[in-house]
C-alpha cells in the first residue's frame, strides 16, 4: 500500500526543503537572488521559471511573489498532474517547487494567496521564450528595421497557445528593467526583463494581460536610480494629466478607403492643385459638454470634413497628434511618437479620422516632429541613465529656443525610431504626407547658439552632418515605400535643394514651405498703403526664387499667435480697409505660384489671435463681413482647382510671366499664370492701395475677350463693386512690350483676376 496523502505531502515538502536548502547555498543561486531582490539582475530568467535538474531528473520553478503569502505550481506533466507547494525561501518573497521524475518542462500554472486575501493562478513569464530574433537585432543595430514598431513596445501575442502581452524596449545603459502597471501594483522588479544576447535590448512575454491594462517601464540606469518610463513605442496613453502606456491592439479596424490609396499611387502633386487646411484639433471646436473640453476624432471627422469640402479645400494638415502632455505645447512636445493623443479618442478613432476623410476625396497630413523632444522625467530623456535618444554632448544636447533635447542622428537606433515612425504613421494609420516641424534647427550645429556654444563638423562647417543623412534617408525610405505620399519640409533659410531629389544632391522633400515669401508679404501687407510704394521689391522678391523649390505658401499657425496679430489684424487702415486687405492677400495668395496653406480661422478673418484653449471663433460668421472673407476664400479655392493655369506649373517658370512689376508709384503689380500646354492663361492685377485705378492699361499676349473671373472688391465679399462689367475683349494697342492690351477699373484694395477665353493667336516670349 502506499503512503496516505498526509504523508506523501510530508514527505515531498522534507525533500523540496532539502534540495531548496543546498540550492540556495550555492553562491550562484544567491547572488541572483539578491539582484533579483534589489532589482539589478540582467538575466532573471537564469534564476525564474522552470530549469531542469539533470542529476535529480526533476524540474524546479522559482517564482519572485513579493505580495504572496503562499503559493503553489499547478503542474500539467506527462507523469503526474496536480497542485505542489512552493516554499518561500527567502522571506522578500522569493517561492521554489521542485517536481521529481520529470525531465522535461511541462505547462503549468503559479497560484498564489495574496496579501488581501484573493487567491490568483497566473501563467510563468520566465517559462516563455521571447521574441527578437537574431535578425531582428541585427537590423536594429544597423538601424535598417523599417517596422521596428512591430517588434519593440507592447503586443498583444499567443506564444505555445498562451494569450499575453510581449513586452520590448532598448535602453543599453539600464542595470535592470522591468515591466510595471495596474497588474503588479506598479512594482519595479515584479516583471523583471531579461537583457538579450547583450544587445541592449530588454524582453519579457507576459501571460493573461490584454488590452487596456496599464503599464509603464521601470529602468535602473546606468546611475542606480529607478527612473519609470512611458514605452517609447506604445499605441496608446492615458488621458492627461495621467501618463501611462494603455496596451492596444491596431488590426481591428476595418478600412474603406482601397480606392483613395489607389488613386494616390498615380496622383501627381506636382501638376495638381493643393491647398491645404491647417488644423489644430483641440480648438477647431470645443465640446465643453465632454468634461474635458475636446470633441471625438469620429465627430471631428463628420464636421470637420463637411466644413473643409464645403470650402473647397483638397488637404487637411494636423497640428501634431503624437502623445504630448502640455495642451499650450500644440503637440509639438512629443512624448509617445506612436500613439494618437487619448484627448480625441482611442487609436481606432483616429483611424476612422483618416479613413472618413479618405472616403470623402480629402488628403489627411500630419506634423511630425523629429527635431526634439521634451524633458520630461517619464520620456525619452535620460532613459536609462544616460542621453540615448539625444545627444550626451552639451554642444548639441539642447534646443534653447523650446528647452528640449536634440536626437542624436548619428546613432543608428535613434535613426531606425524615427523613421520607422514615420513609415508607422503612413501604414498603421494611412497618412498623405508628413509635414517635418524645424528643419533649420536640425540642419545648423550653430542654430540659436552662440559663440563657443557649438563645434564645427569634420569639415569645418557649421553643418550637422548627421541630421542631413538622416534626412536623405528618411525621404528615400517613404518615397520608396509609399509612393504618392507627401514630405513637406518647414526649413526657413536659403539651403539649397530642400525639395530636389537626394541623386540631385537635395534633401529630398517633396515641398518646402515657402517662409521667405510669408515673412515678405505679411511684412509688405503691414504697411500703411502710402507707404507701400517704398516697399514694392518686398512683395515682387519672390518671383526670383519661386522656381528653386517647390513651395508651398503658407499662412500658418504660427503667423497668427504670440503677438503676431490675426491674418485680418495685420492689416492696416479702419476695418473697411482691413477687410478690404484680407481679401486682396488671399487672392494674391492663390495667384501667386506654389501650393497653398492656410490655418484655421483666417479663411474667415478671425480677429481674435489664436488661442490652443478656445475654438476658433465661429460667431463671427454671424457678422457680415466675415461670411463674406469666407465666401471668397471658397471661390478662391473652387477657382484654384478649376483653372489648370493657377496649378499646373506651380514649380516652373514656364508657368509665370510679369506684365508689370515696376509701377511702385501706383502700388499695382500685374502677371499671367500659364497652363502647361499654354493653351490657357489668367491674368491677375493687384491695386495695393485704397485708391481706384480706372482706365488702368495693362500688356496682354492674346487677343481676344478676357473674361473676369474673380474681383475681391465684389459687392458678394464685401467690396465697393468696382470692376470691369465681366470682361473685356483686348485692343490692338501696345503695352508693357505686348501687341495688346487692356484698359481697366481696378478697384481699391483689391484683385482681379481675368481668363482668357479668345483666340490664342502667337505667344510672345517675355522674362
Amino acid at each position: 500500500m502506499g503512503l496516505d496523502p498526509s504523508k506523501k505531502r510530508s514527505r515531498e515538502r522534507e525533500n523540496l526543503r532539502s534540495w531548496s536548502d543546498e540550492l540556495v547555498s550555492d553562491p550562484v543561486i544567491r547572488a541572483g537572488m539578491d539582484r533579483i531582490l534589489a532589482f539589478e539582475e540582467k538575466e532573471p530568467c537564469d534564476f525564474l521559471g522552470p530549469h531542469l535538474m539533470d542529476k535529480e531528473n526533476s524540474v524546479i520553478v522559482r517564482a519572485y511573489l513579493p505580495r504572496a503569502s503562499e503559493a503553489w505550481v499547478q503542474w500539467n506533466g506527462k507523469k503526474k498532474n496536480g497542485t505542489i507547494s512552493m516554499m518561500r525561501v527567502r522571506p522578500e518573497g522569493i517561492f521554489e517547487a521542485i517536481l521529481e521524475g520529470e525531465n522535461k518542462l511541462y505547462p503549468y500554472e503559479i497560484g498564489f494567496t495574496d496579501v488581501t486575501g484573493a487567491k490568483v493562478q497566473v501563467q510563468d513569464p520566465y517559462a516563455f521564450r521571447v521574441q527578437l530574433t537574431g535578425s531582428d537585432l541585427m537590423l536594429l543595430g544597423e538601424g535598417n528595421h523599417l517596422k521596428s514598431y512591430e517588434i519593440l513596445g507592447a503586443h498583444v501575442k499567443v506564444i505555445d497557445g498562451v494569450k499575453g502581452v510581449h513586452f520590448a524596449v532598448w535602453a543599453p545603459n539600464a542595470k535592470s528593467v522591468s515591466v510595471v502597471g495596474n497588474f503588479n501594483h506598479w512594482q519595479p522588479g515584479t516583471h523583471a526583463m531579461t537583457r538579450i544576447s547583450f544587445s541592449g535590448y530588454w524582453a519579457l512575454f507576459v501571460p493573461g494581460l490584454k488590452e487596456g491594462d496599464l503599464y509603464k517601464f521601470a529602468v535602473r540606469g546606468c546611475d542606480g536610480e529607478i527612473k519609470i518610463k512611458c514605452d517609447p513605442y506604445g499605441f496608446q496613453c492615458e488621458l492627461r494629466p495621467k501618463t501611462a502606456n494603455v496596451i492596444a491592439s491596431l488590426g481591428r479596424f476595418k478600412w474603406c478607403d482601397d480606392s483613395w490609396m489607389k488613386k494616390r499611387l498615380e496622383w501627381n502633386y506636382v501638376r495638381a492643385p493643393v491647398s491645404i487646411y491647417e488644423v489644430h484639433l483641440g480648438s477647431w471646436k470645443r465640446d465643453e459638454k465632454s468634461g474635458w473640453g475636446f470633441m471625438n476624432y469620429r465627430d471631428l471627422a463628420e464636421q470637420l470634413v463637411a466644413y473643409v469640402k464645403e470650402m473647397g479645400y483638397t488637404h487637411i494638415e494636423l497640428l501634431p497628434v503624437a502623445e504630448h502632455p502640455l495642451d499650450e505645447s500644440w503637440g509639438y512636445q512629443v512624448i509617445n511618437y506612436f500613439a494618437p493623443t487619448s484627448r480625441f479618442g482611442r487609436p481606432e478613432d483616429f483611424m476612422y479620422f483618416v479613413d472618413y476623410c479618405h472616403r470623402h476625396n480629402l488628403g489627411v497630413l500630419l506634423d511630425w516632429t523629429p527635431g526634439h523632444f521634451p524633458r520630461d522625467a517619464h520620456g525619452l530623456a535620460h532613459f536609462d541613465g544616460r542621453e540615448i535618444y539625444g545627444y550626451e554632448d552639451w554642444k548639441k544636447r539642447e534646443h534653447k529656443d523650446w528647452g528640449t533635447f536634440i536626437f542624436d542622428y548619428g546613432r543608428n537606433e535613434v535613426k531606425n525610431f524615427l523613421i520607422s515612425n514615420a513609415l508607422f504613421w503612413l501604414d498603421k494609420y494611412h497618412m498623405d504626407g508628413l509635414r517635418v516641424d524645424a528643419v533649420a534647427s536640425m540642419l545648423y550645429l550653430d542654430y540659436s547658439r552662440g559663440s563657443g556654444e557649438w563645434e564645427r563638423n569634420a569639415y569645418g562647417g557649421n553643418e550637422n552632418l548627421e541630421s542631413i543623412y538622416f534626412l536623405k534617408r528618411f525621404n528615400e525610405i517613404v518615397h520608396t515605400e509609399y509612393p504618392g505620399v507627401l514630405t513637406i519640409g518647414e526649413e526657413s533659410t536659403a539651403w539649397p535643394g530642400v525639395s530636389r531629389p537626394t541623386y540631385h544632391g537635395g534633401l529630398g522633400f517633396s515641398l518646402k514651405w515657402n517662409m521667405g515669401w510669408m515673412h515678405d508679404t505679411l511684412y509688405y501687407f503691414s504697411q500703411d498703403p502710402i507707404y507701400r510704394k517704398w516697399h514694392q521689391g518686398t512683395l515682387t522678391f519672390s518671383a526670383l526664387y519661386a522656381f528653386t523649390e517647390n513651395f508651398v505658401l503658407p499662412i500658418s499657425h504660427d503667423e497668427v499667435v504670440h503677438g503676431k496679430c490675426s491674418l485680418l489684424e495685420k492689416m492696416p487702415g479702419d476695418d473697411w480697409q482691413k477687410f478690404a486687405g484680407v481679401r486682396l492677400f488671399l487672392t494674391y495668395m492663390f495667384a501667386h505660384p506654389g501650393k497653398k496653406l492656410l490655418f484655421m480661422g483666417s479663411d474667415f478673418g478671425q480677429r481674435r489671435e489664436w488661442d490652443c484653449k478656445y475654438s476658433i471663433d465661429w460667431h463671427v460668421l454671424n457678422w457680415i463681413g466675415h461670411e463674406q472673407i469666407q465666401l471668397l476664400t471658397k471661390d478662391l479655392n473652387t477657382l484654384y482647382r478649376k483653372e489648370k493655369a493657377l496649378h499646373e506649373l506651380d514649380f516652373e517658370g514656364a508657368g509665370f510671366e510679369w506684365i508689370d512689376f515696376q509701377d511702385s508709384d501706383s502700388s499695382v503689380i500685374s502677371f499671367i499664370r500659364w497652363s502647361r500646354d499654354h493653351r490657357n492663361c489668367i491674368i491677375a492685377v493687384c491695386n495695393m492701395t485704397p485708391v481706384p485705378r480706372l482706365g488702368y492699361r495693362i500688356g496682354v499676349p492674346h487677343p481676344g475677350f478676357y473674361r473676369e473671373i474673380l474681383n475681391s472688391d465684389a459687392c458678394e465679399y464685401g467690396g465697393s463693386g468696382v470692376g470691369n462689367r465681366g470682361g473685356f475683349a483686348a485692343d490692338h494697342s501696345a503695352c508693357h512690350g505686348r501687341p495688346y492690351s487692356l484698359n481697366l477699373d481696378l478697384p481699391p484694395l483689391g484683385a482681379v483676376l481675368f481668363r482668357h477665353e479668345g483666340e490664342l493667336g502667337v505667344k510672345t516670349a517675355h522674362t
